[in-house]
């Protein structure tokens, strides 16, 4: 009898497990329509601090998967468009920004700055570094992003500049290493803030050409833009309110 009471019951375990409904993948836990566009905003959960990012295409195409790696912990925005240059950032930024107050703001402006552009350029965007003129020069961008950090630091927020990632070899609009010097300029001003620093730049390093979504472009695939957000997470997270790490 204990013999096949045994069986009867481990056959009514293997029965339960086949019809039980099996837990909920992590993608089904991203309910909201911000975790599928970029540029739908949260409705903020009350309790959790608020980021916001700033930021061009790059930061385009990891906005989502930044909030599904901070899901729980923050609201993540971004600003209503593509940041663009720096002077364009010093324009918007007091619109971007509103009234509400902002725990955290991650932001980077540096590829449209060094980009090459001309009027008859048959490439996307107008790119030409052969013929175009610089979207931003060095001393411009120099003025721009210390325009920007004085707004940004009367936030309150915390601030995290991002490094602009890398320029690669046949690029149509920008030359390889601009990046490098206008990143330096960022970080030259910043000795006269206090700012954190995520160098996004070194990270992409590490996965490139492979995450670049085709050579000569600064564009990264989906796998490649979901590499950059659990960097950017990381960093967000780390100077996130204590009680809500």
């Amino acid at each position: 009898m204990k013999v096949q009471w045994f069986i009867a019951l481990l056959l009514g375990g293997v029965i339960h497990a086949q019809n039980s409904t099996p837990h909920a993948s992590k993608e089904e836990l991203y309910e909201g329509p911000e975790f599928k566009k970029a540029f739908t905003n949260p409705k903020d959960k009350e309790g959790l601090p608020r980021v916001l990012l700033i930021g061009d295409s790059i930061s385009i195409g990891y906005t989502v998967d930044v909030r599904k790696n901070i899901a729980g912990k923050a609201n993540v925005h971004r600003i209503p468009g593509n940041g663009q240059t720096a002077g364009h950032g010093t324009k918007n930024l007091e619109k971007w920004l509103g009234k509400k107050k902002w725990d955290v703001i991650h932001f980077n402006w540096g590829l449209w700055d060094i980009c090459h552009r001309h009027p008859d350029s048959k490439n996307q965007g107008k790119r030409d570094k052969i013929n175009g003129t610089r979207m931003a020069t060095p001393e411009q961008y120099r003025e721009n992003m210390r325009k920007n950090l004085e707004i940004l630091s009367k936030s309150g927020a915390k601030l995290i500049w991002c490094t602009t990632t890398p320029v690669p070899e046949g690029e149509h609009g920008r030359f390889v290493g601009d990046e490098l010097k206008y990143n330096a300029i960022t970080a030259e001003i910043l000795k006269d803030y206090d700012v954190t620093t995520n160098d996004l730049h070194s990270h992409a390093l590490k996965k490139l050409p492979e995450i670049a979504s085709k050579p000569g472009d600064v564009h990264f695939t989906k796998e490649g833009s979901a590499w950059l957000a659990e960097k950017v997470a990381t960093e967000i997270l780390k100077v996130l309110p204590d009680q809500q790490k």
